[in-house]
């Protein structure tokens, strides 16, 4: 009997641990709690297509996470979307000329925004607007595109 109560309790901390464990993997996956820094500006990134990127999207430049997606709405004027980059406090050092590009990383194919830094000598400020953007490769275009070149060649 005291064995069969130890069993028990062994397998339900062992179900307890699965659990945390899945919690933690969900909230990585969702970038739900990487963003607990102090957020020190808001940055506009025009795009014509932003694919599968969503808000809390990491931005990195050179492989650092410097900010991430805080909003993401449709321009009236240019029916481009309008991507709201909000930078941590540390990295107020950023050139005004940087361009910015959505890649894609990792297994399940997270979309985030990549900064190349310019060489101007003044800074991004809190409301500037990001103007070199390059938008996320759609996969089904591309093959589309591929497909339409190959049936013109062999006419």
């Amino acid at each position: 009997m005291i064995q069969n109560k130890s069993t028990e309790i062994t397998v339900g901390m062992f179900v307890a641990a699965g659990i945390a464990a899945l919690f933690v993997l969900a909230m990585k996956v969702s970038n739900f709690a990487e963003f607990n820094e102090e957020v020190g500006y808001k940055v506009i990134a025009e795009f014509e297509n932003i694919g599968g990127l969503k808000v809390r999207s990491p931005v990195t430049m050179a492989g650092v996470r410097v900010g991430q997606v805080s909003n993401i709405t449709l321009s009236p004027e240019t029916y481009n979307a309008e991507v709201t980059l909000s930078f941590y406090a540390d990295f107020d050092n950023i050139p005004t000329d940087t361009a910015a590009n959505i890649y894609t990383a990792g297994l399940l194919g997270e979309q985030y925004i990549g900064l190349e830094a310019g060489a101007e000598d003044e800074f991004l400020q809190d409301g500037d607007v990001i103007y070199l953007t390059q938008p996320a490769l759609v996969l089904e275009k591309m093959i589309s595109q591929f497909l339409f070149s190959k049936a013109e060649g062999d006419e």
